[in-house]
């Protein structure tokens, strides 16, 4: 599947303010992938499928998550996250996408998770700093994400929890992982000085 044929594929899913938000993702995507030289393709690939599944009703994505017996604890926490899972799986087994880097950066992109290729961290960001959003603290997220692709992360990853304690709701374990995986590397790389 092809660029083009992605964007015509999730425009029959999402509703006109997810496929805007999409190709903002797909710009952002480009621009971080030549950035820190990584294949445009693939993050703009990705990208462009991350929330193919965004508006499919609740009971679906449920519905789809049982019967194809993707993660069970997933339904154990809240069904904003079960979208990426149901469209990597999707790609995968009726579209017949096999990068794993595209799949994993579709499934992922909402929680993050350890071990992350940068392919992934580009949507992962992309996601949360494509120009539509306005999130406290997104300027920081901007300008780190200019020099660095894992403090930008790191940043994503923090904000997320910190606004998810913030709301007394559960947090999938993945968005942790992200968390402690991030904080080595930045640790190793030295740019974090244990301040932040």
């Amino acid at each position: 599947m092809d660029l083009k044929e992605a964007i015509e594929l999730v425009k029959q899913e999402l509703k006109a303010p997810r496929f805007e938000h999409t190709l903002r993702v797909i710009e952002t995507s480009g621009v971080l992938a030549k950035r820190f030289k990584e294949s445009t393709e693939k993050a703009k690939l990705a990208a462009a499928l991350h929330d193919y599944a965004k508006n499919w009703p609740v009971e679906d994505l449920k519905t789809y998550l049982v019967n194809n017996h993707l993660s069970n604890d997933l339904l154990t926490y809240h069904s904003e996250l079960w979208h990426g899972p149901v469209a990597s799986h999707v790609m995968e087994n009726e579209y017949g996408i096999t990068d794993s880097d595209v799949l994993q950066a579709i499934a992922h992109h909402t929680t993050g998770r350890a071990g992350m290729t940068n392919i992934e961290k580009i949507v992962y960001l992309a996601d949360y700093i494509e120009p539509g959003r306005d999130i406290p603290g997104i300027d920081e997220v901007r300008a780190a994400s200019e020099q660095s692709l894992d403090y930008a992360c790191w940043l994503v990853a923090r904000n997320t929890l910190n606004y998810l304690i913030q709301k007394k709701v559960t947090i999938h374990p993945d968005s942790f992982h992200a968390y402690n995986d991030l904080t080595r590397t930045i640790h190793t790389e030295g740019l974090l000085n244990g301040n932040e």
